[in-house]
């Protein structure tokens, strides 16, 4: 986690509340990692605290609404009841926390810019071609500066002016105590592991988090105007392997701590070194096997094992059973005779998707990702939101998983 100078000298080292790792990537963006777009992102303790909290409370368009609105230095949130009547929040500075943003803008107050994940992409193009469906300002984390460094989530991120609205169409309603509370267009859903982030986990219940952190259940549809049943024994504190859907990206949340225990990157190559020594072979070409290396995980390689997904079987690459009639979408396994999608095998190179450190056994269906069995096995079972209208949490990309 830290570099050998840091690990002599801990003092030296900084405060790391956490990461946010981005689903369907494997360790890298297609084209790379690029300033505030990326594939993980740190959470680290900033020399300054930078939190906000909530304090004074201004009804209707009163001058001191309109001040706290245009105020730069002043940040709050506007709650939009009609066009005659607005509540404006303001937040003030808390020494106590620090506050990270998250969204697809890449205005200056979002610390990690994300876009549209498309499943099976190969390049940014790829995603630029879909209508966003990520709020330009998703959400915020806000962090405790003091041991434990508590983690929570909000829906919604303060734009430019340190403003956020919640225009008429927007969810939103008075709470119990006579605050305000609301939700995102599309919502900000989370999902915390039962039994923690480990080899024993087990998936949650997705719950979507309104802008002052209440937990609540689904709506209907992502969108709906009517908001779901607050569920008042679940909080919006991020624990080890939380997912955080943002209607488009779906990023996993690991503390500092976890990080510690999953396997390194000097892990997984020992591993891959381990597999290739045993020279496994094709059971038709008798060609030798092997897994390309880490560097080149986007390359098919001539030695590069393939899989029929079927059935199982693993081989070489060659073009037995490739008939036209199939368009070559579909081949015939020379094992079983199975007909079925024939795709390389990669090896899981983001260390913090794995729930343990065991050898790369299992592959993901369809995309042929290989890991070990407990972390195939774990996330098979996740049901990942699915797009602006599926009314309840659909499986998502990582269908399956068979043993090698």
């Amino acid at each position: 986690m830290f570099s050998p100078d840091q690990e002599n000298h801990p003092s030296k080292a900084p405060v790391k509340y956490g990461e946010l790792i981005v689903l369907g990537y494997n360790g890298s963006l297609p084209n790379g990692d690029r300033g505030r777009r990326k594939s993980r992102f740190a959470l680290f303790k900033r020399p300054k605290a930078n939190g906000v909290k909530p304090s004074t409370v201004h009804i209707a368009c009163t001058p001191q609404a309109a001040k706290a609105i245009s105020n730069k230095d002043q940040h709050s949130i506007s709650y939009t009841l009609s066009r005659a009547q607005t509540v404006v929040v303001e937040y003030t500075h808390d020494s106590n926390t620090d506050m990270f943003q998250i969204g697809r803008s890449t205005e200056s107050p979002i610390d990690f810019v994300v876009t549209d994940t498309v499943p099976g992409s190969q390049s940014n193009s790829d995603t630029q071609s879909v209508q966003s469906t990520i709020s330009r300002f998703a959400c915020r984390i806000i962090c405790e500066r003091n041991p434990p460094f508590t983690a929570r989530i909000y829906a919604a991120g303060f734009d430019s002016s340190k403003n956020i609205f919640l225009g008429e169409k927007a969810a939103k309603w008075k709470t119990s105590d006579g605050q305000m509370d609301g939700l995102t267009t599309n919502g900000v859903l989370v999902m915390h592991p039962r039994d923690g982030f480990t080899e024993d986990s087990k998936p949650g219940i997705w719950r979507e988090i309104s802008v002052c952190g209440n937990v609540f259940s689904l709506r209907e549809t992502r969108s709906a105007q009517q908001r779901g049943k607050m569920v008042e024994i679940e909080t919006n504190q991020l624990q080890d392997g939380s997912l955080i859907d943002l209607c488009g990206a779906t990023l996993l949340w690991r503390t500092a701590e976890g990080l510690s225990h999953t396997p390194t990157v000097k892990h997984l190559e020992a591993l891959r070194q381990e597999i290739n020594a045993a020279r496994p072979q094709c059971p038709v070409g008798f060609n030798t096997l092997a897994f390309p290396s880490m560097k080149r995980k986007d390359v098919v390689d001539e030695k590069q094992p393939w899989v029929y997904l079927n059935c199982g079987h693993v081989h070489g690459y060659h073009n037995w059973g490739n008939k036209e009639e199939r368009d070559g979408k579909d081949r015939e396994c020379p094992m079983c005779r199975s007909v079925g999608p024939y795709v390389p095998l990669w090896l899981g190179c983001e260390a913090g998707f794995y729930v343990d450190a065991g050898p790369p056994t299992h592959a993901f269906s369809p995309c042929g990702h290989v890991c070990s069995e407990k972390t195939t096995a774990y996330w098979s079972q996740i049901p990942l939101p699915h797009g602006i209208r599926a009314s309840r949490a659909t499986k998502g990309w990582l269908q399956q998983h068979r043993p090698l």
